[in-house]
């Protein structure tokens, strides 16, 4: 969805927000529909966490560089997956994992992001990433870093009340074959449903509380 000068929701991240977006069916177009109200996507697919010089041209593949400055009540933000994929291929990367954070939270890119969001005043969702369970995928070899990965965001996340981790480890039902586009990496249209309805569910309940 292009800039909406009403909107107060940004989505920012990697292909688990923007897949489906041709459709019309990503997870920022289906909690804009849930929710009654725009949500500016900047996702875009094959993003990064951690940024890199790559001049203005490039800068749209890095999640950090998809935020803007606005009048957000929330920003969704995703990221990560693509650093460890393609990093280090999920393996021996202790070095890429302690970039995007450390161990106990306190440090690295995604924190730093978070913090910057939150300096500006809105709150923030971070889901996680989907798991494949008894399916063999091409990267069901990354499933320690990702558990890894979203225990360090979950940590972080139990230091600000204006940050919350939500998990997705358990939106795809054994042997889900469905749940999957047909590369088996990306989420199909239910999926990427499913998903929207969590974090619309998870915000209008925020949204409740006094």
């Amino acid at each position: 969805m292009s800039r909406n000068q009403d909107a107060r929701i940004l989505a920012i991240g990697d292909s688990l927000l923007s897949w489906n977006s041709a459709l019309g069916s990503s997870i920022p177009d289906v909690m804009a529909k849930e929710l009654g109200q725009p949500v500016v996507d900047r996702s875009f697919s094959g993003a990064w966490m951690l940024t890199r010089d790559e001049g203005d041209e490039g800068r749209g593949l890095n999640v950090p560089y998809q935020y803007e400055p606005g009048n957000w009540d929330w920003v969704v933000v995703n990221g990560g997956g693509n650093d460890l994929l393609f990093g280090c291929g999920c393996g021996r990367c202790g070095t890429v994992m302690n970039r995007l954070i450390s161990e106990d939270g306190e440090s690295g890119q995604i924190p730093d992001l978070i913090r910057h969001i939150r300096a500006q005043g809105a709150r923030v969702i971070y889901p996680g990433y989907l798991r494949s369970p008894n399916l063999l995928t091409p990267i069901e070899h990354c499933k320690n870093d990702g558990d890894e990965l979203e225990a360090r965001i979950a940590r972080f996340a139990d230091t600000d009340e204006g940050v919350f981790y939500i998990s997705m480890q358990d939106i795809v039902p054994p042997g889900g074959l469905t749940y999957f586009a047909p590369d088996l990496i990306h989420p199909s249209r239910k999926t990427s449903r499913k998903v929207a309805e969590r974090l619309a569910s998870a915000i209008r309940q925020l949204n409740a509380r006094p």
